[in-house]
């Protein structure tokens, strides 16, 4: 399993996270791997998370490659960072993915590690 796959999986398992308790709304990921897209739609209602796979319409879509995305959910690239390099694009309210970051590690050898 890739990091991708394990961070959204978990942050499903989870059911409520505290650190989205302001949070109201739905991010969906798009990654790209060569040809192949996958999807993950996370939806936030009050700190209570589902994630799925679904194509549904999305408060903010966020579209990167895997490997990028795999670096992201493990802490070794700021996903804000990303964005302002044009890595990440983002379409629809930017404010959800900076409120999602909280759930990304910090740097290894940080303090903030999930």
């Amino acid at each position: 399993m890739d990091a991708t796959t394990e961070f959204f999986q978990k942050l499903g398992a989870r059911g409520h996270e505290p650190l989205l308790e302001k949070a109201t709304g739905t991010i969906r990921f798009e990654l790209t791997n060569g040809k192949r897209r996958s999807r993950w739609l996370v939806t936030v209602k009050k700190g209570d998370v589902t994630v799925s796979h679904a194509n549904a319409r999305a408060d903010c879509v966020v579209r990167t490659d895997h490997e990028l995305s795999n670096q992201i959910v493990t802490g070794e690239v700021n996903a804000m960072a990303a964005m302002l390099r044009g890595a990440v694009t983002v379409e629809g309210k930017p404010e959800l993915l900076v409120l999602f970051q909280r759930l990304f590690p910090g740097p290894p050898g940080s303090r903030k590690r999930s």
